[in-house]
């Protein structure tokens, strides 16, 4: 048994507002969606069928995606496949689908094959689709894939194996950071030799005391050969389940699924807190909105 981890910040009770969009609906559309006024929603794909015109089946666990724009008006919605060998042998990978200026699909087709349970990941500022194996046998990869599907996808070992969850980029300070979907897993910080590529560079985990004040740590062996990631760095923070995690304005905010917390980091103070608890046996169940379940 685990002994309980202390917080490292206290937690800030988060006050809702009003959306810029107006309020939900209080009756679900044919598609069971509760939107607000002058808002529609349609299936775009179903797993195991056509996607639109195209002779493209979607894929099964649709995961982590993002969009794309692209130089006719349009898009590119980009989406993992978190399937894992236990399903399937031919397991996880990435597809897009293009949509033109009026928003009606256009082209379907895979950017990523012969990976393994690609969970989620984020868009790079050069607009590529950064996508992070999460398989049973915890060795993931990061790939970097082009959402137009022109250049093949490309594997960044050099970035670590672990169970990813997901990545977002700092442009201005030229680095990645990085989830684990552990109980106990670490939040990572890449900092690439020769920014954008990703091919090669420094590896580190986040060490938090307790006055929420943020150092980083070299992990020594990227490859997990020995020892997992997350037991290479004496010190590091453990994080209750890393999900989502994105830049904004300075700061990287991150998700845990195990705690149902939102957590900030100001990337110039280097300062984390948790802006988000959403426990439940504090707030009730109707009061954890952010729960994982």
């Amino acid at each position: 048994v685990l002994p309980a981890l202390p917080m490292v910040a206290h937690a800030q009770t988060a006050e809702p507002g009003d959306s810029p969009y107006g309020p939900l609906s209080d009756a679900p559309d044919e598609n069971g969606l509760l939107l607000p006024e002058g808002f529609t929603s349609r299936v775009v794909a179903t797993a195991g069928e056509p996607v639109g015109p195209t002779d493209h089946r979607w894929h099964a666990f649709p995961d982590g995606a993002a969009c794309f724009p692209t130089d006719d008006g349009g898009w590119i919605y980009v989406c993992n496949s978190e399937v894992t060998p236990l399903f399937a042998n031919d397991a996880g990978g990435v597809g897009a689908i293009r949509f033109d200026e009026a928003g009606e699909v256009v082209d379907a087709y895979p950017i990523l094959t012969g990976s393994t349970s690609n969970c989620a990941g984020g868009p790079t500022p050069p607009g590529t689709s950064l996508s992070c194996e999460e398989p049973p046998d915890e060795r993931g990869r990061l790939w970097e894939c082009d959402p137009t599907g022109e250049a093949e996808p490309v594997v960044h070992e050099a970035m670590g194996l672990w169970r990813r969850e997901a990545a977002a980029v700092d442009p201005e300070g030229e680095v990645v950071y990085m989830t684990e979907d552990d109980g106990i897993g670490l939040l990572y910080r890449y900092t690439p030799d020769a920014y954008p590529d990703l091919s090669s560079g420094l590896l580190e985990a986040a060490i938090v005391d307790g006055e929420g004040n943020v150092t980083w740590s070299e992990v020594p062996d990227p490859s997990a050969a020995s020892e997992p990631t997350r037991s290479q760095v004496p010190g590091a923070e453990r994080f209750d389940g890393g999900e989502g995690i994105w830049y904004h304005d300075g700061s990287i905010f991150f998700t845990t699924k195990g705690d149902d917390r939102v957590h900030r980091i100001d990337l110039a103070a280097q300062r984390h807190e948790v802006i988000w608890d959403g426990d439940p046996d504090e707030l009730g169940v109707e009061g954890a909105v952010l729960s994982g379940g």
